[in-house]
């Protein structure tokens, strides 16, 4: 069996202003991408990253790759114009794969991923076909516009992160399907779950935040300089 890691990182990240997508931001003179890429290196249970990238940034990918050897990474193929396109795209390149096999996906700006929740995504896609990663909410939530609607229970919510993933096989019907229907998901869990599929959660950490801020940059900063997130 083997497992295929999917780094999406075609987009543009219009939050921080930056010359570069937000991937490519150097901290530490590294680019936040290289930090995720690595851990995926450095895991025995990852056999093959493909990332899908804006054509316009294959080139310094490729770079990258080669600056910090990143030898598991053995595609880089362009992106759609939406993160679901281009995680089919990347799909659709692995021409070696059993239904079996296991297909996660990753944020390219979650780069504190730990080697736990790594392997308890592999487990889970294993063992119930599919899964999310989350962690509880702990906010209260509140529904409405400009006034408070309404309150949500927070014991039944949960804030979807990334891995996410699926055998192979299922995680390829979810995304032809919504291909053939034109439906446009915001992750890939929603997809196997409308698919019929009953996702498993997998526990998160709040380490394993998404930079999509100047805050959320400012704090990955902070942390790889007091080595808390180790």
């Amino acid at each position: 069996m083997k497992v295929y890691a999917i780094i999406p990182a075609g987009g543009t990240g219009t939050r921080i202003n930056a010359p570069v997508p937000k991937q490519f931001i150097r901290v530490n003179g590294k680019e936040i991408i290289a930090y995720t890429l690595e851990k995926f290196q450095k895991s025995s249970i990852i056999n093959k990253i493909i990332v899908a990238a804006h054509k316009d940034y294959i080139g310094k990918l490729k770079e990258i790759r080669n600056k910090y050897g990143f030898d598991k990474l053995n595609d880089i193929i362009p992106g759609g114009t939406e993160r679901q396109y281009s995680v089919y795209n990347a799909l659709l390149s692995i021409d070696d794969a059993s239904d079996d096999d296991i297909v996660i996906v990753h944020d390219a700006v979650r780069p504190l991923v730990s080697e736990v929740i790594l392997t308890s995504s592999v487990n889970a896609a294993k063992e119930f076909g599919c899964f999310v990663t989350a962690v509880k909410a702990k906010d209260t939530l509140i529904k409405g516009g400009e006034f408070v609607n309404s309150y949500a229970d927070r014991s039944k919510y949960y804030y979807a992160q990334t891995p996410q993933g699926a055998r192979y096989g299922i995680f390829k019907e979810a995304f032809k399907r919504a291909e053939t229907e034109n439906f446009l998901g915001t992750d890939e869990s929603m997809l196997f779950h409308r698919n019929g599929n009953k996702v498993k959660i997998v526990e998160g950490s709040s380490l394993n935040f998404k930079i999509t801020t100047g805050d959320d940059l400012k704090l990955f900063e902070q942390l790889l300089k007091t080595g808390e997130h180790l």
